[in-house]
């Protein structure tokens, strides 16, 4: 069942509505200039905040759906804030709470300034790597994504931006496994041959990234970054509906 949208207050800000702290990773990526590959090394020591993709976007959204930041009023103790962080995070990623109903956060402007000040309390409330395994929409990427299927999935992010709704994308290249992970967009442009997506990667937190959507080929591509080695990928909407 596909919810009737409602549409956020405002338009999704990177500078403002992100997290500044990474999802890390458990493995070094170095791309080989021979193959135009990525050679992956196991990081060591391990990282401690991996696996977390998935749950950062979520809580992304989270926020920006219930979450309303008051950086005139002062700042209140840590166990205040942990009970607000586990209050949005309680709320459903798929719906936003009207504007008196959502959860007031004092002596900060936006998620980024108070993840700045808050990293270990919001790692430690948000969520578990486990989450990230148990997301819906990976029953779905077992089976044939077709180019027809992906034109659809472009059609139907194009509408999320009229309702403001800040879509999350899972990008796969099932069986490989090469790349499976989750990002937010949050703006777009269109051109005759392509729609560009602008987005907030968990994984690079200081600079937005962009997806891009060929349409002739009915295909999207992720840019080479430290991760991936750049190329097509295959996207899944999450947190849409009850079966995502």
């Amino acid at each position: 069942m596909i919810l009737p949208p409602v549409a956020p207050a405002r338009q999704f800000d990177f500078e403002r509505d992100t997290f500044s702290f990474a999802n890390e990773l458990v493995w070094e990526y170095r791309l080989d200039p021979a193959t135009g590959s990525m050679v992956t090394l196991k990081n060591n020591p391990p990282r401690p905040y991996t696996h977390r993709c998935f749950v950062m976007v979520r809580s992304a959204r989270q926020f920006f759906y219930h979450a309303r930041f008051e950086a005139r009023q002062p700042p209140v103790a840590a166990d205040s804030y942990r009970r607000l962080i586990r209050q949005v995070v309680g709320r459903s990623p798929r719906q936003p709470s009207r504007e008196p109903d959502k959860i007031v956060f004092p002596g900060y402007d936006g998620l980024r300034a108070f993840s700045q000040a808050h990293e270990a309390l919001l790692k430690a409330e948000c969520g578990g790597a486990w989450q990230s395994y148990v997301l819906r929409s990976h029953w779905r990427m077992v089976f044939p994504i077709s180019r027809r299927h992906q034109e659809n999935i472009s059609a139907r992010l194009l509408e999320s931006f009229d309702q403001r709704a800040m879509p999350i994308v899972h990008l796969v290249r099932f069986p490989q496994l090469t790349i499976n992970h989750g990002i937010v967009l949050f703006g777009h442009q269109e051109t005759e041959t392509e729609i560009l997506f602008a987005a907030y990667d968990p994984n690079q937190p200081g600079h937005p990234t962009q997806l891009v959507y060929r349409r002739t080929e009915q295909t999207f591509h992720l840019p080479r970054n430290h991760y991936w080695a750049g190329g097509r990928v295959d996207v899944i909407e999450v947190f849409r509906g009850w079966i995502y």
